[in-house]
């Protein structure tokens, strides 16, 4: 489970890489006030606004993520030409992140979620969005810039929200682009095109989507490890991915390359919200993979990263320091 180059060494090597995202970005916007009375109109609580944020999501939160390991996140998604989209070129600017490969739509919205929480719990989520594929200009129009990014990028992330950005087309076009260049890919699935990410170097479905994705039913590997190496199997003879790693949630993580399987535990974390874990996951693995580093680390490094974020409230990315710190006294 050890790296193949020392922590501190390794995390150096992080600032030296360029991520390119290609998927589904978001604005993830939050109301946070205080209930203490039922409305008159329905019973649902009355929430008295105490302050407003708003803050990158989906791809663009795993760009923050790449961005806090010390890496060069290059994003590549498509945005509407509306208010939503107008809020989320703030936000990457704020953040100093590029926006050269975003593309403007006057076809589709920005995808927009809002949180209502009071008390620090979430009493409702309002999405504004859709899901329909990108026309064949928008199609045009984002390959191209991913095809002037690619010769910047040491991997690609494949964010995948089920929001339309991504087609089975524009996925095996950008696969194979990749290959020909010798960039490895990873990938963090949905279930519209779990099938399509074939030839990809890293492929991480969380337990859920590995069964909605292959429309097996099977257990937890805790209850049902046979069911669930099965649906691993299958999905390497379908996909060939070089290296599998499935979230479990609180069953921890489990990679696969080659024929060498690993098991890693969940560690024991107050959870606080589980909101984007699996964008901090994806974006330790991919900067594991362009260094070329031992999947069984790989899903080490990045089960810490993932329970890590899962302290916060809200989609947040990770902190490097506190990563390494952990990562130290794990022994990884």
């Amino acid at each position: 489970m050890l790296a193949s180059t020392p922590l501190t060494a390794l995390f150096e090597k992080f600032n030296n890489l360029h991520v390119l995202i290609v998927g589904d970005v978001m604005v993830d916007a939050y109301v946070w006030g205080r209930a203490s009375r039922l409305s008159p109109e329905a019973p649902v609580p009355v929430v008295n606004v105490e302050r407003t944020e708003q803050r990158l999501g989906g791809a663009a939160n795993v760009a923050l993520n790449v961005q806090a390991l010390g890496a060069t996140p290059l994003l590549c998604a498509v945005v509407g030409d509306d208010q939503g989209g107008d809020q989320l070129l703030h936000l990457l600017h704020r953040h100093h992140l590029p926006a050269d490969g975003l593309i403007r739509s006057a076809h589709r919205p920005t995808t927009f979620k809002q949180r209502i929480l009071a008390q620090g719990q979430q009493l409702v989520r309002i999405d504004s969005e859709v899901e329909t594929d990108l026309n064949a200009e928008e199609a045009a129009q984002l390959l191209a810039a991913y095809d002037d990014l690619l010769p910047r990028a040491d991997v690609v992330i494949f964010e995948d929200y089920d929001k339309g950005v991504l087609s089975e087309g524009i996925i095996s076009q950008c696969i194979a682009r990749a290959r020909e260049r010798g960039v490895p890919t990873v990938v963090d699935p949905k279930k519209k095109n779990f099938l399509a990410y074939r030839h990809c170097t890293l492929f991480k479905p969380n337990l859920k989507e590995l069964r909605e994705g292959l429309t097996l039913e099977f257990g937890a590997p805790d209850v049902d490890r046979a069911g669930f190496e099965a649906a691993v199997a299958r999905l390497r003879e379908v996909l060939t991915p070089e290296i599998v790693l499935v979230t479990l949630s609180e069953h921890g993580v489990f990679a696969q390359q080659g024929e060498e399987k690993t098991y890693l535990p969940a560690h024991l974390r107050t959870i606080s919200d589980v909101s984007g874990a699996g964008d901090t996951v994806i974006s330790i693995a991919a900067c594991c993979v362009a260094l070329r580093q031992p999947a069984a680390f790989t899903a080490a490094l990045a089960n810490l990263g993932g329970g890590l974020v899962c302290e916060q409230v809200g989609v947040v990315p990770i902190e490097k320091p506190l990563l390494l710190a952990e990562a130290e006294a794990a022994g990884l």
